[in-house]
């Protein structure tokens, strides 16, 4: 279809409702008129672009505002100071100006077409055609275009392919994979976000034949990519298509634990990307250190890998945990990470959590409060211990019987963890 105003009964069967006055309110957005009218000139042409239309179809919060335009940059620019809107040239070798309106950025690109492309980085110089510039883009659903009239302009298939829950590259998969290899991620993420059934079998094949592109993209887009798949609605399934063909061994280094995966994701829609991730792919300590080198991982995100693998090894061995195990699980390990553990582990042989234990753990999560060691080292100095090692060991000796204790705060637990403070402070 060229042009409609959507959504005209389709002859396929609708793994989605469409939302025929979605792109109208999009439309009707005072951010979206502003940029509009300063645009608006005589012989050239601004639509809203990609995925603000697709998700305005679909009725779901619509984030980022991206409009495509035929004026350069540099008149966009203009345009935008001359109707007091403030404009950032955020990518204006790239032909991207950001225009602020109501605090908001909409980010204005001037129309594009691929010169030469080597699946990572790509020439392009600017165009005018509407239909070129959708035909270089990744899939149908995201090549979509609404113009200041309300006019739906869908040259690729898109509003079809978004009915019937459909991803699939526009033109030749193979040759979009070789333009951009995240595409290859990209394709399942956006599989596991609008996708209904099993993925389109042209882009499936062409993924694994491409399959060795990945490792030719930077670590860090990896796993940016792969983290926002992980908060799809079908995580889930697509990570096991992921496994099922090799793919996934490629972005981990390793196999998935699916099973925790799916746990994750069934009995806490809101856990973050990060948990998911560590659900999945980490099993050791190694491993951790493994996926922060492979995928570049942050250190706040290499911390929670290492913390998890730390609790998972100390649940490893345990049958059950009962109630009283949880004081010193929590003062160890935070009752926030315990309880994701916890929900990765549901229904594995081990460890079996008692009904009394999850109520103590919730109890200590809803407080907020970590269990302390109520002694320090100033209690082992004001007793006569040397400040330095013999400290150190004194307190070392007292977190252990603490911890064994059920970690008590009472006023008789305390003097007793400093008379063995004290013993091992003393001992050669």
């Amino acid at each position: 279809m060229s042009a409609n105003t959507l959504p005209t009964p389709l002859p396929i069967p609708l793994a989605q409702p469409l939302v025929a006055d979605g792109p109208a309110r999009l439309l009707a957005r005072a951010g979206v008129q502003a940029c509009l009218a300063a645009l608006r000139i005589e012989g050239e042409e601004t639509r809203l672009v990609g995925g603000c239309v697709r998700d305005a179809l679909l009725g779901t919060v619509v984030a980022d505002i991206d409009l495509a335009t035929t004026l350069q940059p540099d008149a966009v620019m203009a345009r935008a100071r001359t109707a007091g809107i403030k404009a950032v040239g955020t990518g204006i070798e790239h032909g991207t100006v950001t225009l602020i309106v109501g605090g908001k950025p909409h980010e204005v690109t001037t129309l594009r077409e691929d010169v030469e492309t080597d699946g990572r980085h790509a020439v392009v110089r600017f165009g005018r055609d509407f239909v070129r510039d959708a035909e270089r883009r990744d899939f149908t659903i995201n090549a979509l275009s609404l113009d200041a009239d309300g006019r739906l302009h869908d040259t690729t298939g898109g509003v079809a392919d978004l009915a019937a829950g459909r991803v699939r590259f526009i033109g030749d998969a193979a040759t979009r994979l070789r333009e951009d290899a995240l595409r290859l991620l990209r394709f399942f993420r956006f599989h596991a976000r609008y996708g209904s059934g099993a993925p389109d079998a042209e882009g499936l094949a062409a993924a694994i034949a491409a399959r060795d592109s990945l490792d030719r993209l930077s670590r860090e887009r990896v796993r940016a990519e792969f983290l926002k798949l992980l908060l799809a609605p079908r995580a889930v399934d697509a990570v096991a298509i992921l496994s099922e063909t090799g793919l996934l061994s490629r972005i981990l280094g390793g196999v998935g634990e699916l099973g925790r995966l799916a746990r994750c994701a069934a009995a806490e829609p809101h856990l973050d990307a990060t948990a998911r991730f560590t659900a999945l792919a980490v099993r050791t300590s190694e491993d951790a250190d493994r996926l922060q080198e492979s995928l570049r991982l942050s250190r706040a995100e290499h911390a929670r890998l290492t913390s998890y693998a730390a609790a998972l090894a100390a649940l490893h061995d345990r049958p059950v945990i009962e109630a009283e195990a949880v004081p010193a699980l929590v003062a160890i390990h935070g009752a926030g990470p315990l309880r994701e553990l916890l929900i990765t582990l549901d229904g594995e042989p081990r460890p079996r959590v008692t009904p009394e234990a999850r109520t103590v753990l919730d109890r200590m999560e809803a407080a907020g409060t970590r269990p302390v060691l109520p002694v320090t080292g100033a209690d082992l100095v004001a007793r006569g211990v040397p400040p330095g090692r013999a400290v150190g060991a004194g307190l070392r000796a007292a977190r252990e019987l603490w911890l064994a204790s059920g970690c008590p705060e009472d006023t008789q637990a305390r003097e007793r963890l400093i008379a063995r403070a004290l013993e091992a402070a003393a001992a050669p």
